[in-house]
């Protein structure tokens, strides 16, 4: 199935959508892209049903034909502090901010979101494989963190974030038993489960 250009064809309209959200490390990373309504592309659909590879082929053909984009992070001590779905909403809205046009309509991927300024939005199950725009920022957002992760890697190469990017891996979460938590781990988080729990 292709996915659609525009929701609403009368007004401008912005893809929003995150990446990270069930990571024990790292930040929650949002993308928002306005794509123009002409704007085809026969590879991209959501982010997680694409390869490594093709998220980066894509990224950069996103970024010289969108309209605009803004990609935000929200960091772990803030995650701990404001729950993930608030972080999640709060880096949404930080890239929103981010965008050199600003849109009249934002297409949501989920089914949770705060009001942001003025603009109407609309929350949609599984949009990134409805909607060009979400997929967009779905990708953007993805690499974006990937990338952060990556480098974070050559600082902590323990955990394998390179690899994981600090989702809850076997391995990961061996590594924590082992060396324990870093400033980047989300305190909020179980980061064991019962049988591998650390003695603090």
């Amino acid at each position: 199935m292709s996915l659609k250009s525009y929701s609403q064809n009368i007004l401008t309209e912005c893809g929003i959508d995150e990446a990270g959200r069930g990571c024990l490390a790292g930040p929650v990373t949002a993308a928002a892209v306005i794509l123009p309504q002409s704007f085809k592309n026969k590879i991209l659909t959501d982010s997680k049903l694409l390869t490594h590879k093709s998220r980066e082929l894509l990224r950069p053909v996103i970024e010289q034909e969108a309209l605009a984009f803004g990609i935000a992070h929200v960091f772990p001590e803030e995650i701990d502090e404001i729950n993930i779905l608030n972080a999640s909403i709060k880096a949404m809205h930080l890239a929103i901010e981010k965008l050199k046009q600003q849109p009249q309509h934002i297409l949501v991927d989920g089914n949770r979101f705060k009001p942001y300024k003025e603009c109407s939005h609309e929350c949609i199950i599984k949009g990134d494989s409805k909607f060009l725009s979400i997929a967009a920022a779905s990708v953007l957002a993805k690499t974006e963190r990937d990338r952060y992760m990556t480098d974070l890697h050559m600082q902590f190469p323990h955990y394998n974030w390179k690899k994981n990017k600090g989702y809850p891996t076997k391995e990961h979460r061996q590594a924590i038993k082992e060396f324990g938590i870093t400033s980047h781990h989300r305190k909020s988080f179980k980061q064991l489960p019962e049988q591998l729990r650390l003695d603090i």
